[in-house]
């Protein structure tokens, strides 16, 4: 016994719904690199913002420990 194919018939709305879904998925082939790009971009602005709070509390506590206003008995 032969058994015969199912033919999907395709309207034309539902054609060019595919066809712009089509064009979606191009989009879609190019941000992953976009939203890798964004990762990057995300994670350096956090080291150099952690980075930069490091250095203005490390200069905060060298100027308590150095500074001039030392009194006589502690000296």
């Amino acid at each position: 016994m032969v058994k015969k194919t199912a033919i999907k018939i395709i309207k034309r709305e539902e054609r060019i719904r595919q066809e712009k879904a089509g064009e979606r998925t191009k989009s879609a082939k190019e941000s992953p690199q976009k939203g890798a790009r964004e990762m990057v971009t995300t994670v350096t602005n956090w080291v150099s913002e952690f980075q930069q709070k490091r250095r203005e509390e490390t200069q905060q506590a060298i100027k308590t420990l150095f500074s001039d206003n030392t009194r006589p008995s502690e000296a």
